[in-house]
C-alpha cells in the first residue's frame, strides 16, 4: 500500500461546512470524496505537528478535525527533522516565516513516505520551489515525498466526482 502524509490542510477541507467560494468548496467536496476511500487505499500518517494545527482555532471546528485523525498513526518528529525542515529554509526551498511548512516536509522525506498531500500550494506543493525542496532533501540523504493534492493523488476527473 502506498504512504501517505496527510498535512493539515487537507484535514481542515475535510472538516467543517463548505466554504462559500466556489473554487474552495469544489476542493473541500472533492477531497471529502477523495476520503471516503482514503483509508483503504492508502497507509495514511500524520505527525503531532498536524494534530498540534488541528487543534488551533475554533474549539468545535478543532474538534471536528481531530475526529478525522482518529486512528491515523503519528510520525514522530526527531531532530534529524528539524535539521532537515533547517535545511529547507536556508536553501530557500521553503521561507524562512514559514518552519511548520519545512517541518511537514521534513517529517515525510525522514520518513520515507511517498506522498506528501495537501492543499498549500504557497509554500508546499509550489511548482517554482518543488525542485529545490527535492534537491535539498536528496543532498540530505532524504528522498523527498511526492507533494500532490489529494486530487492529483486520485487522480479525479469531472466525471469521478459527478459520480457516487
Amino acid at each position: 500500500m502506498d504512504t501517505v502524509y496527510l498535512e493539515t490542510t487537507v484535514i481542515g477541507t475535510i472538516a467543517g461546512r463548505l466554504h462559500p467560494n466556489p473554487l474552495v468548496a469544489a476542493r473541500q467536496t472533492l477531497t471529502r470524496k477523495w476520503w471516503l476511500t482514503a483509508r483503504n487505499r492508502y497507509e495514511l500518517f500524520v505527525s503531532q505537528l498536524v494534530v498540534d494545527e488541528c487543534l488551533a482555532g475554533d474549539s468545535n471546528a478543532a474538534q471536528e478535525r481531530l475526529m478525522e485523525l482518529a486512528g491515523i498513526p503519528r510520525l514522530t518528529i526527531p531532530d534529524a527533522t528539524r535539521e532537515l525542515a533547517d535545511h529547507l529554509m536556508t536553501n530557500r526551498a521553503v521561507p524562512h516565516s514559514e518552519p511548520r511548512d519545512a517541518l511537514h516536509i521534513a517529517i515525510a522525506a525522514f520518513h520515507g513516505v511517498q506522498y506528501l498531500v495537501t492543499w498549500n500550494f504557497k509554500h508546499i506543493a509550489n511548482a517554482t520551489l518543488r525542485s529545490t525542496i527535492d534537491a535539498v532533501c536528496r543532498e540530505n540523504g532524504y528522498e523527498p515525498p511526492t507533494i500532490c493534492t489529494p486530487e492529483e493523488l486520485a487522480g479525479m476527473t469531472d466525471d469521478a466526482l459527478d459520480s457516487d
